[in-house]
């Protein structure tokens, strides 16, 4: 069969996207075809595949799988992405709530397009593992501040962490931040993907709150974050003890669109 796809990206993290408001997507593909059409190699390439579909009482339903194949808790920039592919299909009109697996999320498109504001979950529980701390903003995070962050082997170090005893059977996003006075820089190594991603939107989420607990700062905080394939903003409410009103803002491109034989 052909299976018609499109192409987005958010900060460099691409995706898949498919419209299945026909419900054919379940029947038609299985984790190994999944994986195959993430494959750089052997198909279209992206960090994971995404499903529109119909949902009663939101706007739409959201599915997200990683690229190898398995269905995955949430992904902040693609929730951006498949917010710009409903406004394509015409489904929302600049505002829109649905459903993702962690719950309704609400997004606004900017008037000058191309950039999504993204309302993400609450976090009211932050813990400390030696030097980092683990948090889950939608999907799980382990945030740790460092140095010299250009020429670390993300790779490895963060493969380590993520394979580690304590990690190794749930796994863990592992991000590295470096603090650079006007913004943090960040580089993430994804679980799913098994290797370092051009950006990762829980993952900014995740560590503008860690670092906003580490500096002690409370009430209503803007962060401006760099990662390799652009620049996100995280914005929140810290009273101390929650992080409320959370949106993870960025672009949100089309690439191209497709089919492919499956």
């Amino acid at each position: 069969m052909n299976l018609r796809f499109y192409k987005y990206e958010g900060a460099g993290n691409d995706f898949i996207v498919l419209d299945n408001r026909k419900g054919e997507f379940n029947s038609s593909l299985n984790p190994e075809a999944i994986k195959k059409m993430c494959d750089r190699h052997f198909g279209i390439g992206a960090d994971g595949l995404m499903a529109l579909q119909l949902k009663d009482g939101y706007d739409f339903e959201m599915l997200y799988f990683n690229a190898n194949g398995n269905e995955g808790t949430m992904c902040g920039n693609g929730g951006r992405c498949i917010v710009a592919f409903a406004e394509y299909l015409r489904l929302i009109n600049g505002e829109t709530n649905f459903l993702a697996v962690d719950g309704l999320h609400y997004a606004k498109i900017s008037e000058k397009g191309g950039w999504v504001s993204l309302k993400m979950i609450d976090v009211t529980t932050v813990d400390i593992d030696n030097e980092a701390m683990v948090l889950n903003t939608g999907s799980p995070h382990y945030v740790l501040l460092t140095n010299d962050l250009q020429n670390k082997d993300v790779f490895k170090e963060g493969q380590g962490i993520r394979y580690s005893d304590r990690y190794v059977d749930a796994g863990i996003n592992v991000n590295f931040v470096e603090d650079m006075g006007t913004h943090y820089f960040v580089r993430t190594y994804e679980r799913g993907v098994e290797n370092e991603t051009y950006a990762c939107g829980t993952g900014v989420t995740a560590v503008a709150m860690a670092m906003a607990k580490t500096k002690s700062q409370t009430g209503d905080i803007a962060t401006s974050l760099r990662v390799l394939g652009g620049d996100l903003k995280v914005r929140f409410n810290y009273d101390g003890k929650s992080f409320t009103e959370v949106f993870l803002e960025g672009p949100a491109t089309f690439v191209f669109e497709g089919a492919i034989k499956l």
